[in-house]
């Protein structure tokens, strides 16, 4: 029978199915349910040193929903937790010392001040968190600080903050990056070369939901006023498996050994496997949670088991990366699809050269 049981950087999980950073991490009552559920690890939500600074505003959330009424799109406009810091530090002793083997991963954000990053790097993991994942993405709030993805869309700026990190992290290190810029790639590398251990993408989208057509005001509205946030759930899952393939292909080939962690309208079983099959390690899901509660884990691990029945796979490690080999460009597909048609030519002319066996076998060399 197949066991979703993986180990990620040393880390333990009973499934590859974790918690992403957000709203359905926002405090230790909501992570203890997670782990009661029966998710693989928790991201718990964003924290910074300075909670003050934080300021929330009402209404944050826009949705975009199909004609049967299933929501297929999200916006917010939340920023990170506006909870104290010490209470955060708080809750996190408590989480591990009611959970100890609970994988719990802190979410960090600062400025780009290198004191600032040792001192949140060294109090969070001084509490026993499990690992740390770097927030060089939120694409909303806070830019004037050069926090989020005002830091993570610039490599040079990626490897700086990562090297910080990496001076005084005891524990994992994910970074996780930004979807918007042209090119995931460069941050990825400028990440990994400063020595994170994994990646995680990707970080909402940068977006506007609507216009309400009656007000003439962008969605969702605060007091006549909009702005731009963060895109989530179904619609982003094929741009997130698309640079998550990226991101798996620069870690197959650059730097083997380092995790892979997939983010983006993961809602099934499936998805999961497909992000899998792209190169991640685990999955991570948050605006899944807030449309369908916790316990959508238990229907994603049955739906993920019976894929790997299908295929007799034992574990997910067995199918990562698998789809990786099959992604290659649009001119050597035109050069395989003509080089077919030219098999199956000279095969009909009844050329000496093209057998049966011998089409069959030049077919199965192209499909390969």
């Amino acid at each position: 029978m197949p066991a979703l049981s993986t180990k990620v950087d040393g880390l333990r999980l009973d499934n590859p199915f974790v918690v992403a950073s957000g709203p359905p991490g926002t405090n230790l009552n909501v992570i203890r349910k997670a782990f009661a559920e029966g998710w693989g690890a928790v991201v718990a939500k964003t924290v910074c040193l300075d909670a003050a600074s934080i300021r929330n505003v009402s209404p944050r959330y826009g949705q975009l929903a199909a004609s049967n009424g299933e929501i297929y799109a999200w916006e917010n406009i939340e920023l990170i937790s506006d909870r104290p810091f010490a209470t955060w530090l708080e809750e996190f002793r408590a989480a591990k010392e009611q959970r100890p083997e609970g994988v719990l991963i802190a979410s960090v954000m600062e400025e780009c001040r290198r004191d600032a990053w040792h001192e949140i790097v060294e109090r969070c993991q001084d509490t026993g968190v499990d690992g740390l994942e770097l927030n060089l993405s939120c694409p909303h709030g806070l830019p004037e600080r050069k926090m989020g993805s005002a830091m993570g869309e610039d490599p040079e700026i990626v490897e700086e903050v990562v090297g910080w990190v990496m001076e005084v992290a005891r524990v994992p290190v994910w970074a996780k990056l930004t979807p918007n810029v042209t090119h995931i790639e460069p941050a990825a590398r400028a990440a990994l070369h400063a020595g994170a251990t994994g990646l995680s993408a990707i970080n909402t989208i940068r977006s506007v939901i609507g216009v309400n057509l009656d007000t003439l005001r962008p969605l969702p509205t605060v007091e006549g006023r909009s702005t731009p946030g963060g895109y989530s759930g179904p619609a982003v899952k094929p741009i997130a498996l698309r640079m998550v393939m990226e991101l798996g292909q620069v870690i197959r080939h650059e730097f083997p050994g380092r995790t892979l962690h997939g983010v983006g309208g993961i809602e099934s079983g499936d998805n999961a496997a497909e992000f899998i099959l792209c190169g991640a390690d685990t999955v991570q899901v948050c605006t899944g949670i807030m449309k369908h509660g916790y316990g959508l884990v238990r229907r994603m691990k049955e739906q993920l088991l019976a894929f790997m029945d299908r295929h007799g796979f034992e574990t997910p490690d067995e199918f990562k990366g698998r789809s990786l080999p099959y992604f290659t460009s649009h001119s050597d597909l035109a050069d395989r699809q003509q080089k077919r048609k030219d098999a199956r030519k000279r095969a009909a002319h009844g050329d000496a050269d093209w057998s049966a066996d011998a089409f069959v076998e030049q077919s199965q060399s192209l499909a390969g």
